[in-house]
């Protein structure tokens, strides 16, 4: 595909999105004019997002970089001098073989997550190079961890309703998640169930864009979503809307979970959640009374303290009511029917010692600051961790330290890139091979280059390539190519869904459907302890965690129960959901993007604003006691008074504090050490 000038090839949509769309990119003259969706891709049909209608924007930036390059000024003044790659390699891995010898190698660590979603690129030859390497290794919790982790102690795997399915329900709730701006072709397939009857409905904190295109939205407090949960199970036990015979043949606990919520009454968890009492038991019957009932379970819920909760309370409600049995029914977190043979792709044999040092990526500003056992390496590679890590002034100031080598292999001089002591210009995913595979639709794809290399950039599996070789590993495991990297994924897997999936298969029909026979009778093989759905959770007891869904409040923060009061020097709650043109910090540097979101602002209550003497449009300052930014003020009663929202994540400005991540703690929530980006309190005030 890249001889060839013009024509219109097959692309995968690279981003850390369910969707996983199907593209087609047209090229005049070797260069991608137009990105487009593939009307042949089975679930996202042609349609794509505006992000990646825009990818040209990205690919093509004046800013991308072109080649490796060294620094030669102060650590954040993105000072740097042109250097050869030969250079650029020579230097790295002699730093890294001192330091090992010095201090060993766990004081060098990677830092990534799903900038791009390859398989190859982030789970592949850079798993095992620093497999080889003995590094210290990364807790790659920021996503999704602690709600995966509730999810699982109740139902055992990420596996939940298919997509196609969803629009058969009659009752769609989406709880949690902005689906207009995160995962658009759920939003289609529900526009399906509503041309036949199906009513939508969000629960959120924000009247978002999804929260609009509802029939009818419920705000409530932030990380109040398990005791909303706990007061709809009050009601339909209560009110006989439960399913007996269900929770008799599939579920253990159900007897404990009917005692357990008699204390949670509408009156009480209104006072909690800020919902009223007659909109809970309202919602409690229309979901009971459903013929099939869908729940969608964001991201945005499970960013809390309690964020495991909030996903396991959630998780009960189709158990208590039978809607796994109904077609269309039922729930979704996400969907991991796919896998690859990760022992063949990140070779963990290399590793000489099984229990190396493991870093929380949450909590990496405490980390680069710890003065026992320092880091004194690191290689970023698909993310920014100085725009998306919590606590980032934190992390700003262990990036600064003199004494920390560090290399970042990026497309752009991104914020943390400009900490860096070597910098190497990274490949777009139209400029490499790899596998993709989706966490929401059940079919694998993959992507072949379409474009040569920008400029002298390389893909992530040339870097650790190099890296390897030169580093004198084993030269068939590090000169490994691409397409035999993807053979070896696709075998031994051990996944029954998996069956049939080839690279044969991939190359000719581009994205290939797994074999979702052994999801017709998932009920009946469950992965928990009991292998049914687990109302109580021994598991979770014994690991000292309640055994039965349990609201906690949060640990910074307030709940309608307990408010903030007077003493309270950050009396707002603090959110920073994602906005509609970026994708975590991808785009927040592209003038197109920007100018669609136009600023990032504060959206305030009117009741918040009033106290503040702040009115629309007025800058003003928000802080708490990890740091400050500057924003612009949007009054709005888009949620409930006392919550503040500011969406997107946006880089540093020209001489301006607006990564909202300068609030957030680094605090890790009750379940999977995940991130609690929203567990925040802050305090605000007129420019």
């Amino acid at each position: 595909m890249i001889e060839q000038e013009n024509g219109v090839f097959p692309a995968v949509c690279p981003l850390d999105c369910p969707d996983t769309c199907g593209l087609l990119l047209h090229k005049e003259n070797g260069k991608i004019t137009k990105v487009t969706g593939n009307p042949d891709h089975p679930i996202t049909k042609g349609a794509i997002c505006n992000k990646v209608r825009n990818m040209t924007e990205r690919v093509y930036h004046p800013g991308r970089l072109q080649y490796p390059m060294r620094r030669v000024g102060a650590k954040g003044e993105g000072k740097f001098e042109r250097i050869s790659w030969d250079e650029a390699i020579q230097e790295i891995t002699g730093k890294f073989k001192d330091l090992s010898a010095t201090y060993g190698p766990e004081s060098i660590l990677p830092y990534s997550f799903y900038g791009n979603m390859g398989v190859l690129g982030v789970d592949g030859m850079d798993r095992r190079f620093f497999n080889a390497l003995g590094a210290s290794m990364l807790e790659q919790t920021i996503c999704n961890a602690a709600g995966n982790t509730g999810w699982k102690y109740t139902m055992g795997a990420n596996h939940g309703t298919l997509p196609e399915d969803t629009e058969h329900a009659d009752l769609i709730v989406v709880w949690g998640g902005n689906i207009v701006s995160t995962n658009m072709h759920q939003v289609v397939l529900a526009e399906k169930a509503r041309k036949n009857g199906a009513k939508i409905v969000v629960i959120d904190v924000h009247r978002n864009r999804t929260a609009q295109w509802a029939d009818w939205f419920i705000p409530l407090y932030p990380g109040t979503d398990s005791a909303l949960a706990l007061g709809m199970m009050h009601v339909l036990f209560e009110q006989g809307l439960t399913n007996e015979a269900f929770m008799q043949k599939y579920t253990v606990g159900h007897e404990a979970l009917r005692e357990h919520v008699r204390s949670y009454t509408p009156d009480r968890v209104a006072r909690i959640t800020g919902v009223p009492e007659e909109t809970i038991v309202e919602l409690a019957q229309l979901y009971g009374g459903a013929q099939a009932a869908h729940i969608h379970i964001g991201n945005g819920l499970q960013h809390h303290d309690n964020g495991g909760m909030n996903v396991r309370s959630i998780a009960c409600l189709p158990a208590i009511t039978g809607q796994w049995l109904k077609h269309g029914g039922g729930a979704v977190r996400t969907n991991s029917y796919a896998s690859t043979n990760g022992d063949a792709l990140e070779r963990p044999d290399l590793r000489q010692h099984a229990e190396p040092r493991v870093v929380n990526m949450n909590r990496i500003g405490e980390a680069l600051l710890e003065a026992e056992q320092p880091i004194r390496a690191m290689l970023v590679y698909c993310s920014n961790p100085l725009v998306v890590a919590p606590d980032t002034e934190r992390v700003e100031r262990g990036f600064a330290r003199e004494d920390l080598f560090t290399v970042v292999h990026d497309l752009f001089m991104t914020d943390t890139a400009k900490y860096a002591d070597i910098v190497l210009p990274a490949t777009s995913s139209f400029e490499a091979t790899d596998l993709y595979l989706s966490y929401w639709h059940q079919y694998v794809q993959l992507q072949e280059p379409v474009i040569a290399p920008i400029g002298e950039s390389k893909s992530n599996v040339e870097l650790f390539s190099l890296l390897g070789q030169a580093m004198g590993y084993d030269a068939d495991i590090f000169g490994e190519k691409p397409e035999q990297m993807i053979e070896n994924a696709l075998q031994g897997t051990e996944n029954p869904y998996m069956n049939g999936v080839t690279l044969d298969r991939l190359k000719k029909e581009r994205f290939v459907k797994l074999d979702m026979s052994a999801h017709e009778s998932f009920l009946e093989h469950l992965p928990t302890p009991s292998g049914k759905i687990e109302l109580y959770s021994e598991q979770m007891e014994q690991k000292g965690l309640p055994p039965l869904p349990t609201y906690s409040a949060l640990v910074e923060g307030f709940d309608g129960e307990n408010p903030a009061g007077p003493e309270d020097a950050y009396p707002l709650m603090f959110v920073s959901p994602p906005n509609h043109n970026f994708l975590n910090s991808s785009f927040g540097n592209s003038a197109k993007h920007q100018r669609l979101e136009k600023m990032p602002l504060l959206q305030i209550h009117p009741e918040d604003a009033a106290r503040r003497e702040v009115q629309d449009g007025d800058a003003v300052v928000v802080w708490n006691e990890r740091g400050r930014i500057e924003l612009t003020a949007k009054v709005t009663d888009a949620m409930l008074p006392g919550t503040v929202i500011s969406q997107g994540l946006w880089w540093d400005g020209e001489g301006k504090k607006q990564r909202s991540n300068s609030l957030t703690s680094g605090r890790l929530s009750d379940m999977g050490n995940g991130a609690t980006f929203f567990s925040a309190t802050v305090e605000v005030k007129r420019q």
